[in-house]
């Protein structure tokens, strides 16, 4: 387990959020208050999550000094990712904020992926021009969950161009270049970030097709603080989520519910009822 502070706990500046994100071998959990980061902690034993989850985020607010009521709400990574990991922080979230009464905020685990890697490396980008972040997590079989978002460090801003989903890497190496290659401003580099171990050659490929824009392979595991200050920008929105009726982000659906659906859309004569769009 790893742990960064870099803040104060005594800062009483900003909303205070905490954080939690299960949905890939990282259990990511923060407090950040406004634009400080309390702790941000790390446990790479995916297989634990169940057991770990509850004792992390009491670990969190006793070494902060924090108490429940003082909380402006509960961020939760939603995914997509691991199917059970998932649930794991969506469960906690859930029950966190029901006993405690606090506004809960989904947030995109790709998109905390990506945020966080942009932020931690944007300070190498020497141009107006924006960048693409496209974040990734395999998927197996070739695949990856994956969208993808254009930064500016200049005009600090952070925007989504893909929506979630899962994708095969070489469809959607080839796509990127294709996007690109259309625009008549260019971005100056695309980053693909995540897990790359074994999509490199294709991040690689992309590079080949985009001779004209930097592609660069930045590994990055997903961090608790990314997930809290998306989720200070909803509530900060006045955004908040339902905390009965919030569900992970599956993207695609098990073997068995789509059977299921299918059985279900016979029995009814309903076409395509189990029919989901993952791209």
């Amino acid at each position: 387990m790893s742990e960064k502070i870099t803040g104060a706990a005594d800062s009483r500046e900003g909303k205070l959020v905490l954080s939690l994100d299960t949905s890939t071998a990282s259990l990511a959990a923060a407090l950040v208050r406004g634009d400080e980061v309390l702790r941000d902690i790390q446990s790479l034993a995916e297989r634990n999550h169940s057991v770990h989850t509850v004792s992390v985020v009491k670990s969190l607010l006793t070494e902060c000094g924090i108490q429940p009521e003082e909380l402006a709400g509960i961020a939760i990574g939603q995914g997509p990712g691991s199917y059970t990991g998932m649930r794991i922080a969506v469960s906690v979230g859930k029950t966190l904020a029901w006993v405690w009464q606090k506004p809960l905020v989904g947030i995109s685990s790709l998109e905390a992926l990506g945020y966080g890697a942009w932020h931690s490396a944007a300070n190498s980008v020497g141009e107006d021009r924006p960048v693409w972040v496209v974040p990734i997590m395999d998927a197996r079989r070739g695949q990856v969950y994956t969208s993808a978002f254009q930064a500016s460090a200049a005009q600090e801003s952070w925007e989504r161009l893909a929506k979630d989903g899962i994708r095969l890497m070489h469809d959607w190496a080839d796509k990127l270049a294709s996007d690109a290659g259309e625009l008549e401003q260019k971005p100056v580099a695309i980053w693909v970030v995540g897990e790359l171990q074994l999509h490199q050659a294709e991040v690689d490929r992309l590079a080949t097709l985009c001779p004209d824009i930097e592609v660069r392979g930045i590994p990055y595991v997903v961090e608790g603080w990314p997930v809290a200050a998306l989720g200070l920008k909803r509530l900060e929105a006045g955004e908040s989520d339902d905390a009965h009726t919030f569900i992970p982000n599956y993207t695609q659906l098990t073997e068995a519910e789509v059977k299921l659906q299918e059985r279900q859309a016979a029995g009814s004569g309903t076409e395509g009822a189990g029919a989901r769009d993952g791209h």
